[in-house]
């Protein structure tokens, strides 16, 4: 069975391949109409037919598929502390390199399948020299820069509002209204103003963003949705569901302790303390929908939240996490 973490992954990466399929798709129609008329060997560009077009649509979707495994894995967590500016022309190096080294491979398997020839052969490598040089390879390059930036605009998008929210948008699923069954839970760090006055804002802020992503972990796996942050307090949601993944927020709530639990003395030695929280659980229907005029977002409304936030200020009182 596949882990709700490896589900989450293919699902972010999903769009990726969607994005440069539909971009391929309009790309070789424009390339046929504009090359139609041209000597193919003198102009590197290669004739389109079924196999052609077949070949060239799979590898544009699993191009897509990998850049998203590349962004996801690798080049979010390389560029995390880096400044905009860095992170701009880093990604444009790597994926530049990314991209050439692709084309060398798609391309002379694509001018064997036209001419009819191995690979290997003369008259392939030759189109291929000849392709390097020509218009043709520089209309491919802004190609694939078009369908990059897309996706990256896509994967930054969907990281600041949430992929749920982005396609909720896309889709105008909550343009109206709509009432629906969800569990809550609202996370409090204990003690954090005296954690703030004593270590001071900024390392108070970068204490905040550790902490975050630690528990965050917990999120991930079992297929939690994180509603908003308010300082240092998360609320993440769950949709009510016919099967036992109700649970998922209780042994959240075990995972993120235990997460935190082991990062314990990374903290005291960063920051010379360590955070806990508490939380309050609750299900209960509640109305969904869009607001807002400058700044769209989607918000929940209803007693459940006021329920669940007055379950979780209780954790004081009875000294109960």
């Amino acid at each position: 069975m596949i882990s709700q973490k490896i589900n989450r992954i293919i699902k972010q990466i999903m769009p990726f391949g969607i994005i440069w399929l539909l971009f391929g798709i309009i790309f070789l129609v424009i390339e046929h109409a504009a090359t139609k008329d041209f000597n193919y060997s003198a102009h590197g560009a290669i004739k389109l037919n079924y196999q052609i077009v077949l070949f060239a649509l799979t590898a544009v979707t699993m191009v897509g598929f990998i850049i998203g495994l590349i962004e996801l894995l690798f080049i979010n967590n390389l560029f995390t502390k880096k400044s905009f500016f860095f992170k701009v022309i880093g990604k444009l190096i790597i994926y530049s390199l990314f991209l050439f080294v692709i084309i060398c491979i798609t391309y002379p398997i694509a001018a064997s399948i036209e001419l009819k020839t191995d690979v290997l052969s003369a008259e392939v490598w030759t189109k291929f020299v000849d392709y390097l040089s020509s218009i043709t390879f520089f209309s491919t390059g802004f190609q694939m820069a078009i369908s990059l930036i897309f996706t990256l605009f896509y994967y930054e998008i969907s990281e600041k509002v949430g992929a749920n929210a982005f396609w909720n948008f896309i889709t105008g699923k909550y343009h109206k209204p709509k009432n629906e069954l969800r569990i809550f839970m609202f996370l409090d760090m204990k003690s954090s103003t005296a954690i703030a006055e004593k270590i001071g804002h900024h390392q108070y802020f970068k204490l905040l963003k550790w902490y975050y992503n630690i528990i965050s972990e917990g999120v991930i796996k079992y297929s939690g949705e994180i509603y908003q942050y308010v300082g240092d307090e998360m609320v993440v949601s769950w949709k009510v569901s016919n099967n036992k993944r109700n649970n998922n927020c209780i042994t959240c709530f075990f995972k993120m302790k235990d997460d935190l639990l082991k990062q314990k003395n990374v903290f005291i030695n960063e920051f010379n303390d360590a955070p806990t929280f508490k939380a309050g659980i609750h299900v209960g229907e509640v109305t969904t929908g869009a607001i807002g005029r400058i700044k769209k977002d989607v918000i929940f409304t209803g007693d459940t939240l006021n329920t669940t936030a007055r379950i979780q200020s209780l954790c004081n009182e009875l000294s109960e996490d």
